[in-house]
Formats: structure tokens, C-alpha cells, sequence
């Protein structure tokens, strides 16, 4: 039984907890109710005058056609981004899990995306994929494929999505990993020695007990596709060819500090708040009654 820890200064514990409290306060109440008030105000593009409008950024956005364009865009991305990274994290966790000898470079390779910052991954596909100067497009069209994404709206919402999908791979491979690794031992050679294959003692066994892991892993890519993406956009495909890559986190950059529209940039910033946190209680809520802890 653990004990409980007593502290013989009633002031000590918020103290300890002062530090977190004020940085939450600073970098993210405190801008969350600017971007609230700023977005009932309609301002002028120096910020010298605004003036109350209450609702009207928000009508106006839910009559643009745009936005409701990227709001599905945004969808569809996040979704496919989660799946793909996801999906793809697992099997590689799976083969790292049996990996004996020079299991550590492996991992240590797997891992090494997890350290480039968005930006630097986007630029990364850029070199891969320009088409003129990239190696990959160079081989594509031995194989009859003309990928141009900076013509075609298919292709660069394609490239984006690769793009954001395989710089998290590094971090849901580290908690597949660590969740596998966690599995007793003792349940998959029982499994193995009633004549269970691989692969359905990873189905049966493996999998359901990873269903913590993957719980917190969907709310965590589900937030990373919707705000950390901003930096492979913007580097990529700069939201075009034609809008087609525009994405929510990066109109909100693109109508408020290219367009000038504040009060519209900062109702979006909101409504895309109100998306995450919404998402996630439903997560929370509904999804996690199937988590077997």
C-alpha cells in the first residue's frame, strides 16, 4: 500500500504547482479569451478601431463557402492522418516487439522522425517530391505516374496527408512499443502453445490489451492533426494548389494574418476550439467504454 504523502507546509503543494498554473494561464487562457473577445469584434487592419458586432463573424463564416470547404477538408485529412499513422505505427511495433538481435538501432531509426519539426518534415517532401527537382517524381514517371502537386489538388492533399502521417508514426511507435512490451509474456506463450498463429494471438491477445494505448493515441492524433499540421502545410503546399490543401489550422493563418479579416481569423480559431474539445469529450465519453483496462 502506498503511503500517502503528507507535507508539513500547507502552502508547499501550490507552491510546487504554481509554475504549471501561471504557463497555463499565460499561453493558453489567457490567449483562448482574447481570440473569444476578439471575435465579436470586426477591426480594421491595423488594429487602430473595432467595434462590437456579437455574432456576425461567425454568420458570415457559416455562409462563406470556403470555410465550409476546408471544415470538411479538415475532416477528411484528420481522419486519414490518424488511420494512416496509426495503422502504420502498429505493425511496426509489432515487428520491432519481435525483433532480437540489433532490436536497438531499429528502433532507434524508427524513432528518429519523432525529432524533425514540422516544418523541416514538409520541406523534407518538397526535395522528395518537387516536379522538377525531386528524386521521387524523378521515378514515378518510369512508372507512368506524373505527379505534380503544386497543379494538382489530388496530389498535394495526398502528399500532405503522407507527409503528416509519417511524421507521427515515430510517436504512436513508441507507445505501441512500450504497450506491447507490456504485455505478460506468459499470456502469448500459453496462446502459442494451444497452436494460436502470430497472428491471431496479436488479434486476441496482443491487441485488446493495447486498447488503453490506443484510446489516448486517437485523442492525441486527433489533436495533432488539427493544430501541429500547420508547419507541413504551410512548407508544402502553402494551403493551394487553389485552396485544395487549406485546411482549418492553416485559413485561420491565411485569412488573419494574410487577409487582414482579425475578427474573422479569431471566430475561426474558436469554432476550431470548440471542434477539439468537443471531439475529445466524445472520445472520452463514448469511445473509452470499449477500453479494456
Amino acid at each position: 500500500m502506498q503511503e500517502r504523502v503528507i507535507f508539513k507546509s500547507r502552502s508547499l503543494p501550490y507552491l510546487l504547482v504554481a509554475p504549471q498554473i501561471i504557463i497555463t494561464l499565460i499561453f493558453f487562457l489567457w490567449p483562448a479569451a482574447q481570440a473569444l473577445y476578439q471575435s465579436f469584434l470586426i477591426e480594421d487592419a491595423f488594429g487602430f478601431s473595432s467595434e462590437f458586432v456579437w455574432f456576425e463573424n461567425y454568420q458570415m463564416l457559416f455562409e462563406d463557402p470556403y470555410y465550409i470547404d476546408a471544415f470538411l477538408r479538415t475532416g477528411l485529412f484528420s481522419l486519414a492522418v490518424a488511420g494512416l499513422s496509426m495503422s502504420f505505427a502498429l505493425v511496426l511495433a509489432g515487428f520491432a516487439d519481435r525483433v532480437i538481435k540489433g532490436a536497438l538501432i531499429y528502433r532507434t531509426f524508427l524513432i528518429w522522425p519523432y525529432a524533425v519539426a514540422p516544418a523541416l518534415a514538409g520541406a523534407l517532401w518538397v526535395f522528395m517530391f518537387d516536379p522538377t527537382l525531386g528524386i521521387w517524381t524523378y521515378f514515378l514517371k518510369f512508372v507512368g505516374v506524373d505527379l505534380n502537386y503544386k497543379l494538382n489538388g489530388n496530389h498535394a492533399m495526398t502528399l500532405v496527408i503522407l507527409a503528416a502521417a509519417w511524421k507521427q508514426i515515430a510517436y504512436n511507435f513508441l507507445f505501441f512499443l512500450a504497450g506491447m512490451q507490456a504485455v505478460p509474456r506468459s499470456l502469448i506463450e500459453a496462446a502459442a502453445i494451444d497452436g494460436a498463429s502470430p497472428m491471431r494471438r496479436f488479434w486476441t491477445i496482443i491487441f485488446p490489451l493495447l486498447s488503453p494505448t490506443t484510446f489516448f493515441l486517437l485523442v492525441i492524433n486527433t489533436v495533432y492533426a488539427f493544430f501541429d499540421t500547420f508547419g507541413i502545410v504551410h512548407s508544402l503546399t502553402s494551403g493551394g494548389p487553389a485552396k485544395s490543401t487549406e485546411i482549418l489550422v492553416y485559413k485561420v493563418f491565411n485569412d488573419g494574418f494574410i487577409g487582414l479579416d482579425l475578427g474573422g481569423s479569431a471566430a475561426q480559431s474558436v469554432i476550431l476550439m470548440a471542434i477539439v474539445i468537443s471531439l475529445t469529450i466524445f472520445q472520452f465519453r463514448y469511445v473509452e467504454r470499449r477500453v479494456q483496462y
